[in-house]
């Protein structure tokens, strides 16, 4: 039984390098969390997460037979050979004896298929579909606490669940700017804290991805045209454009919006929040 403990910024990146070491998969092993991250506040006491990574106990390999009893039963598959020529040597003996006296002619060979034994019944097994229900019901208790602490009462939120491995919840109220916060920062905290309670109410890989009014599309739509024109001034200018730290999920949207373009490259600087990205022309 194999065993790996990583950290990592998530806990989603400790679980990812512990998978890795081992060479597994999420259905291979048992994940428990040793430590959640921690930001800490203005880079002292942040913590990092932690988590134990265990490969799950496969079953008993079924016994097989001892030697001395493999040699014995060959033995006596043996004897019986042996019985077997003997008795057809003898027949053998018997039919030239009377050959000269009787004529032989071919018997009838019996072609018909013994049909009394059943067909083996094939049992089909459809695979078991995972409950998430009370899973989702501790989230969507969780939201609708939090969204009264902030003075929000009319959250409605809408609930769709892909192949048992991913939630999709869109929160929906007048106040959504309070959900959203600056750039994202508090829709991104409150998807981090979510995440957290369906750890803690399942045992089995589940992620959630947290939106407000599809808010998120709308973001990503207005990054990409900010990409396009950071890359553009980096290219006119002759000079390498730093944009403000961005969360990573950020960060991924302008380097694809930007890799196919020739004139530019983009790289990562910086650590924790204070990490954003450069875009640097090809000159």
């Amino acid at each position: 039984m194999k065993q790996a403990t990583q950290i990592g910024k998530t806990v989603d990146e400790a679980i990812d390098l512990a998978l890795k070491e081992l060479n597994l998969s999420y259905a291979q092993v048992d994940i428990s969390i040793l430590q959640q991250p921690k930001k800490g506040f203005l880079g002292l006491g942040a913590k990092k997460a932690r988590v134990l990574v265990t490969e799950k106990e496969l079953s008993p390999t079924p016994t097989v037979d001892k030697p001395q009893d493999v040699v014995e039963s060959v033995d006596n598959q043996a004897d019986i050979s042996t019985d077997i020529v003997d008795t057809v040597d003898n027949s053998v003996d018997n039919v030239d004896n009377t050959s000269e006296k009787s004529e032989s002619f071919p018997q009838p060979v019996d072609n018909s298929v013994d049909n009394s034994q059943p067909a083996p019944e094939i049992i089909e097994k459809t695979p078991k579909r995972r409950d998430n229900s009370k899973t989702i019901a501790a989230v969507q208790e969780y939201l609708y606490t939090v969204a009264a602490g902030m003075g929000i009462d009319d959250l409605t939120m809408d609930v769709e669940e892909k192949k048992g491995k991913l939630l999709l919840i869109n929160l929906k109220s007048e106040k959504a700017a309070l959900l959203i916060g600056k750039r994202g920062q508090t829709l991104n905290s409150l998807q981090q804290l979510t995440q957290l309670v369906i750890y803690k109410h399942t045992n089995h890989f589940l992620m959630v991805e947290l939106d407000v009014e599809n808010y998120r599309n709308r973001r990503e739509e207005s990054l990409v045209d900010f990409a396009n024109n950071m890359a553009d001034k980096a290219v006119r200018t002759r000079k390498a454009v730093v944009l403000e730290p961005m969360p990573s999920a950020e960060r991924k949207v302008v380097h694809h919006a930007l890799s196919k373009r020739l004139d530019v490259d983009t790289f990562s600087e910086g650590e924790n929040n204070r990490r954003h990205l450069v875009i640097e022309p090809v000159l």
